[in-house]
């Protein structure tokens, strides 16, 4: 077997936010279990994390929760644990982190939207992670883009020197992919916030220069707006039929 070195690391997929942006297009579904190119998202999220190496994945659930706990028990995924928690109440993405912490023991953890998928290297971003001796750590995308998103300015030691805001007129630029890993350190300082934003509250609020920039020229996915929605089938459809090329 090939090692993975996400195979102790801890694996949050953040999945409890309202989807009040994908409402028109989903109005009884969580976002995480949006039907794409013949399966829910969620299946073809973990059916990637389980091609990266993941062993353990860790659920942060909140409206329609229960949607979700009831594909688990008709859908399995061997080669997983998988835990869910869910959250009394909104308490953001730094909200649902700090929540979740009894159920998280790695050092360190890896946190991802329930929402994107990059075609990234997740082992390679776990090792530069240990080689840049970093806190913090965001994988980066490159977009045409980066309006809606916000873009990251890198410096060239490849650390974050800022956030742009959204709506920035900025090209072809790096954004926040929302995949991070934290070290118990960037934790600590979550579990202080009850409720928040994980990037305004706790990312932007750490000094420059201080989270490291892990980047990928590969395609991103973002199922989070009707437009981005529509054009999921086909970016799945894409990376399945390659998939079943590496193993035929």
């Amino acid at each position: 077997m090939i090692y993975s070195a996400l195979d102790n690391v801890d694996v949050v997929v953040l999945a409890g936010g309202l989807g009040t942006r994908l409402g028109v297009v989903l109005p009884e579904l969580p976002k995480i279990l949006a039907p794409i190119a013949g399966r829910p998202f969620l299946d073809h999220l973990l059916e990637w994390l389980i091609d990266q190496g993941a062993r353990r994945v860790i659920l942060a659930l909140g409206a329609k929760a229960g949607a979700v706990l009831n594909h688990l028990e008709t859908h399995s995924f061997p080669s997983l644990e998988i835990l869910s928690v869910v959250e009394p109440l909104p308490l953001g993405t730094a909200g649902a982190i700090g929540f979740a912490l009894p159920c998280l023991g790695s050092e360190p953890v890896l946190v991802m939207n329930g929402d994107t998928l990059v075609e990234a290297d997740l082992t390679e971003f776990v090792r530069s992670h240990h080689r840049n001796r970093a806190a913090a750590s965001v994988l980066c995308a490159r977009v045409s883009d980066p309006q809606r998103y916000g873009s990251v300015e890198i410096d060239s030691e490849g650390r974050i020197a800022r956030f742009q805001e959204k709506n920035s007129p900025v090209a072809l630029s790096w954004v926040n992919a929302g995949v991070y890993l934290f070290d118990r350190s960037v934790l600590a300082a979550i579990a202080k916030l009850e409720r928040g934003s994980l990037e305004r509250d706790v990312l932007e609020a750490m000094p420059p220069g201080s989270i490291h920039a892990f980047t990928s020229r590969g395609r991103f996915l973002d199922i989070g707006t009707p437009e981005s929605f529509a054009t999921a089938a086909a970016f799945l459809e894409e990376r399945s039929m390659r998939r079943e090329r590496l193993t035929a």
